[in-house]
């Protein structure tokens, strides 16, 4: 009988036991992925960031519906460069005003950009552009010279009104850019570095 109790006694503590291991487990496994979400959190916030491109303005380089890493930090360490593709708030106003917009950084400060007869100047030198498909079928802009912090941008796709960009609400202040576009990395056929 004693023998009897014993063994009912030992499986009962097997069994809290088993419930304890149970628990302890599902616990420390919600802390992982709570810790991992907030992990996630923060670089999402501050390091990268996954965008999806809207739109035609930066065709050909760019398709609506492509998803696109962006380096969030680089800019921190080092300006952003003419030929830059990055991912910037829609400094415009009005009933269009997009949050964020993709576009090329075209000239950076001090720089003097122009538009004459469809051909791209930048210090009066013209540029070439093998990113786009077509030449500039917009107005001519007359020269702007950018101050410190200033970039001018504009969206590859240059027929006439498909990007909204410095040609029309001016230049973008270093403040306004998010960060640069390193990748698209989906559709997965269609990964390639920018």
């Amino acid at each position: 009988m004693i023998e009897k109790e014993q063994a009912g006694k030992a499986s009962a503590e097997e069994t809290v036991q088993a419930n304890r291991g149970w628990a302890t487990e599902l616990w420390d496994l919600l802390k992982t992925v709570a810790i991992a979400f907030v992990i996630m959190l923060l670089l999402n916030v501050f390091v990268f960031n996954l965008s999806m491109v809207k739109g035609q303005s930066m065709e050909p380089t760019l398709e609506e519906q492509e998803r696109l890493f962006v380096d969030k930090i680089v800019y921190w360490f080092t300006p952003p460069h003419a030929g830059d593709v990055v991912v910037l708030r829609d400094p415009s106003t009005g009933p269009d005003k997009k949050p964020f917009l993709v576009k090329r950084v075209i000239a950076v400060p001090g720089q003097t950009v122009e538009i004459r007869g469809s051909e791209l100047l930048v210090d009066g030198q013209p540029q070439s552009e093998p990113y786009t498909d077509t030449a500039i079928e917009d107005s001519n802009l007359a020269p702007v010279t950018l101050g410190k912090d200033e970039y001018f941008v504009m969206g590859d796709n240059r027929h006439a009104g498909q990007s909204k960009d410095s040609r029309y609400f001016g230049s973008v202040n270093k403040k306004d850019i998010v960060g640069r576009a390193e990748f698209v990395f989906w559709p997965i056929t269609k990964i390639r570095g920018l």
